[in-house]
């Protein structure tokens, strides 16, 4: 008895509303997860495999998905068999997606306009990173930094070739910069583009190097760029400087220059996001008192009115003196203080004295009313004894 076939939608992993692209989509993720070149020797990845190619077929085809989700498999029954025993596949588009899967098995690219790959592109970027003390991250900072970057030959004028000569119409791929290749599939031959080898896509060879840049067209130099870092900027952003990375290919742009920010660790201040948080100790008069302390922020140091019994570990906030906003820098974030009060370690005999005539007094405070909670228990067992 033959295994019932199951539901295509149920196959691709999609609802019956599914539009052309989203059947697409799902398609190629299971036929790059089963496809047998992915999986060489397992049975049960090639049967998915084909089983999502049939349903593929049937719900990429507009004609196809009709007759489907109104008969069901009964509109293919005729005696085909299906997949694999003349299911008739005409009308799906297997090209680009099996592109893009040899593409992934042999490192080739599948170009889909189909046109030449030595035109102009830019340039590759280049990264790299400075240092700034968390201050210089609150105000901005101008910073200058060393790297080796690539510059146009002056004697071959980036060519490549020697003065007198010029490259060469690479044979490989006609001039092209793309060799076509197939690659023999279950659906029969795919034809597939990838970047020339000899001539890495620039269509041309040289025969004679340039003595100066040995063939490359480049010179490499070191040079001094100036970075300016805005204000607010956290650690691990980067800065873009344009047209500062690597040159072009076949006159392009130049790439980037992306200059990552390390922000040194800060002795009193941590940071999140636009919020500075620190601590700041108070001594134990203050905080049964109440009285001013003075606080340093970013800004410098900043006078906080402690409110007279405030415990240790207290979280006040200080409005708008957090770190400004990478936008708009007049735009901060909060700064949030922990007050920690302070126990002093040394004591004179005079401040001794005056501790324990304060203890004195609020211990008996403090026992009395003790006290008080004693006689309220000896009265309710003297209740409950009677």
């Amino acid at each position: 008895m033959a295994e019932a076939k199951r539901d295509y939608y149920e196959v691709l992993g999609v609802n019956k509303n599914a539009d052309e692209a989203e059947i697409k989509k799902a398609y190629r993720t299971l036929a790059k997860k089963y496809h047998p070149d992915m999986n060489p020797g397992d049975k049960e990845a090639e049967k998915k495999f084909k089983e999502a190619s049939e349903a593929y077929a049937v719900l990429s085809d507009p004609d196809k998905k009709r007759q489907y989700d109104q008969f069901g498999h009964a509109a293919f029954d005729g005696g085909s068999g299906g997949f694999g025993s003349g299911f008739d596949f005409t009308g799906a588009d297997f090209s680009d997606i099996f592109g893009d899967i040899f593409g992934d098995l042999f490192g080739a690219g599948r170009t889909r306009s189909g046109g030449p790959s030595n035109g102009p592109m830019k340039g590759a970027n280049i990264r790299t990173s400075v240092r700034i003390t968390f201050e210089e991250a609150f105000t901005g900072v101008d910073k200058e930094i060393e790297l080796t970057l690539k510059d146009t030959c002056t004697n071959c004028k980036g060519s490549g070739a020697r003065p007198g000569t010029s490259p060469e119409t690479c044979t490989k791929c006609g001039g092209k910069g793309q060799v076509v290749y197939t690659q023999q599939s279950l659906f029969g031959m795919v034809r597939n583009v990838s970047t020339c080898p000899d001539c890495h896509g620039s269509g041309k060879v040289v025969k004679d190097k340039c003595p100066e840049c040995h063939g490359t067209g480049y010179i490499s130099n070191r040079k001094k760029i100036q970075v300016t870092i805005p204000p607010g900027i956290d650690n691990g952003q980067s800065v873009r400087i344009r047209e500062k990375g690597e040159p072009g290919i076949n006159g392009g742009p130049r790439g980037d220059l992306l200059v990552e920010v390390v922000i040194q660790r800060h002795p009193i201040f941590q940071r999140n996001d636009m919020d500075v948080y620190s601590t700041a100790p108070i001594s134990y008069a203050i905080a049964a008192l109440g009285g001013e302390v003075l606080i340093d922020t970013v800004d410098g140091k900043v006078i906080y009115e402690v409110k007279a019994g405030t415990q240790t570990d207290t979280r006040v906030r200080l409005k708008g003196k957090g770190m400004p906003s990478l936008r708009n820098k007049q735009v901060r974030g909060d700064h949030y203080v922990t007050l920690v009060v302070q126990v002093p370690d040394h004591l004179s005999s005079e401040a001794r004295e005056l501790l324990k005539e304060f203890d004195k007094v609020t211990g008996d405070t403090l026992h009395a009313a003790s006290d008080q909670t004693e006689n309220k228990d000896k009265k309710k067992k003297g209740f409950w004894n009677k």
